[in-house]
């Protein structure tokens, strides 16, 4: 199941976990981490076994079964900080087969004598997009609740942590693993959207936790784009309920509005951007289209597109047309 590259030499490593989740806060989180210090991957978690594909690939005509998801180890020695080791997981296997893989992947890590783990998860609140995100905080022992008090965080009294940002956790105690889950605020209408504000809040207390000095201002400045992006949204869908007549918008019809907006935005912002480069692409060179058509359909998305893509096709008609 786990493909060991190298067997790197570390000390009582810190482990930090993630998989996909609400608003990318736990994946992008992880992700940026590993941008950011240098991690080296060492070994590959191929679950074949806890995977099944829901359908399979066309290329030029040629049917084939999809590459099914992984997760990958990278370890980090450290000079100022301790060593550290990064999972990524690229998908979450059907919750049966969850706790089995959270257990291999402790099992594996028991001969690094992984000694404290990291994770991190969504908290959806009813806030307002603009609103600071804070940090809420649950954890294996009393202790280690106890040891992140200085960071004032709000304290998960009662609750669950679905899925394996949770599980693995778990797992990890029942091998006398100490961790810790952090949590960064997200509002509810935008689960669906990356919250890159969320990332740098809960980094921010690993950061300083562990010694870091991470420069959070990337992922900071992503979050202004973001909350932008939201209020364009907003503006849009607030103009076409005044355009249709209903006259100016009382509280509640903005509360309805926001709780509506993850309809509009199932799409992480990433695949947003990657969709508006290829119909950019698409415009000069419509060989490009099979290729557009390709990400729409992996996310489903066809339909919110179909004008524009078939707008691609008229260009080019209208543009080949004999004048006479």
């Amino acid at each position: 199941m786990i493909k060991e590259i190298v067997a790197p030499k570390l000390k009582n490593p810190i482990l930090i976990a993630a998989w996909p989740g609400m608003g990318e806060v736990a994946y992008r989180s992880v992700l940026f981490l590993r941008e950011a210090m240098g991690f080296k991957m060492f070994a590959k978690l191929e679950a074949e076994e806890f995977f099944r594909p829901a359908a399979v690939t066309v290329e030029k005509g040629e049917i084939d079964l999809p590459s099914l998801p992984a997760g990958f180890f990278y370890y980090l020695k450290g000079e100022n900080c301790p060593d550290m080791v990064l999972f990524l997981g690229e998908a979450q296997p059907p919750l049966e087969y969850a706790e089995t893989l959270a257990f291999a992947i402790v099992d594996f890590l028991k001969k690094y004598k992984v000694q404290f783990i990291f994770t991190f998860a969504a908290k959806p609140e009813a806030i307002d997009h603009k609103n600071d995100s804070l940090v809420w905080i649950a954890a294996t022992h009393e202790d280690v609740l106890q040891e992140f008090k200085k960071f004032k965080l709000k304290v998960l009294k009662k609750g669950q942590i679905s899925g394996l940002n949770g599980i693995v956790l778990g797992t990890a105690k029942r091998k006398g693993i100490k961790g810790v889950c952090l949590l960064g605020e997200i509002p509810f209408y935008t689960v669906q959207i990356e919250n890159p504000k969320a990332c740098a809040n809960v980094l921010k207390v690993v950061s300083e936790h562990l010694q870091l000095k991470l420069n959070l201002s990337p992922l900071q400045e992503r979050g202004k784009f973001v909350e932008e992006e939201i209020d364009k949204l907003i503006s849009h869908i607030k103009g076409e309920e005044q355009a249709a007549g209903t006259g100016p918008l009382s509280e509640e019809d903005i509360d309805k509005i926001k709780k509506d907006l993850a309809t509009y935005t199932k799409l992480p912002q990433s695949a947003r951007e990657k969709i508006e480069n290829l119909i950019k692409e698409a415009r000069t060179d419509i060989t490009k289209a099979n290729k557009l058509k390709d990400e729409l359909d992996h996310w489903n998305v066809y339909k919110e597109y179909e004008d524009r893509f078939l707008d691609l096709f008229k260009k080019k008609k209208k543009k080949g047309k004999d004048p006479h």
